[in-house]
């Protein structure tokens, strides 16, 4: 899929995992991007691997958010499209007595807030910055923007020993179609994508090799697990204009764990 070569996306979270693969399909599609994330190394070797620019940003910090904005329209304009990957939490244990670690009776209130603010809040003060500027686009010239937020199918399956992550992730899914309903008649679309289990290094470090055993034979209906591509390619339809029509939706790639009619 082809995207117009003018166009500026802004990927958070955007140095690993399913950021940097959505950076690399919006690069290889024409975009221009620029990645914002908390760590600097690996948002200079990201840049440098995709062609796209770094700007360091910490979305829980309404400065940090608002310098990174500047710095990403300072080198390729207005962005019109905003892509929300920055978030994370607590670990999906693996054991019952793991998994009682996380559970609401005794997981720590501070940690808990945490987790609401890295997720929840941070989409947020992204968007907010945004669909601003994106208010500012002349649909005339064909300037639409598109915002898609990263959720979780955690989100819908209240998952035992993931009360924050879930939450969090349930709250993205509401600001995502609260941000659609007020910014459509502004020209700018908001989705969201749910990703179940998507298979990267990061998982690989938390979980042992027996947690992905017999997943793909047993629980995924195409016969394997997710690769972070196939959550950026979905990503890449919804900001281009082939989904123009599309808005407040929630799309979910879980290989068929988790479908939602």
């Amino acid at each position: 899929m082809k995207i117009d070569s003018s166009l500026a996306a802004v990927v958070t979270g955007g140095a690993s995992g399913l950021g940097l693969a959505t950076v690399t399909a919006l690069r290889a599609a024409g975009a221009r991007v620029a990645i914002f994330d908390l760590n600097p190394e690996t948002g200079e070797q990201a840049a440098a691997q995709t062609g796209a620019v770094f700007c360091r940003c910490d979305v829980l910090s309404d400065e940090s958010v608002d310098e990174a904005f500047a710095r990403a329209r300072a080198a390729q304009g207005q962005e019109r499209v905003l892509v929300c990957c920055a978030g994370g939490g607590n670990a999906i244990p693996t054991a019952r007595r793991d998994r009682e670690t996380g559970e609401i009776r005794i997981f720590p209130s501070d940690r808990f807030e945490w987790v609401l603010q890295l997720n929840t809040v941070g989409t947020f003060r992204c968007i907010t910055r945004a669909a601003a500027g994106m208010m500012t686009l002349d649909p005339i010239d064909g300037e639409r923007g598109a915002v898609v937020n990263t959720a979780s199918a955690a989100a819908t399956e209240g998952q035992m020993g993931q009360a924050a992550y879930s939450a969090a992730k349930a709250g993205v899914l509401a600001l995502t179609r609260v941000a659609a309903a007020e910014n459509g008649r502004h020209n700018v679309r908001v989705n969201a994508v749910t990703p179940g289990l998507i298979y990267n290094e990061f998982l690989r470090k938390i979980y042992p090799d027996e947690f992905f055993d017999g997943y793909a034979e047993n629980r995924s209906l195409v016969g394997r697990v997710g690769r972070p591509e196939d959550v950026a390619a979905v990503v890449a339809f919804l900001v281009s204009e082939g989904a123009g029509y599309v808005t407040g939706e929630t799309y979910g790639v879980s290989g068929g764990v988790f479908p939602h009619a």
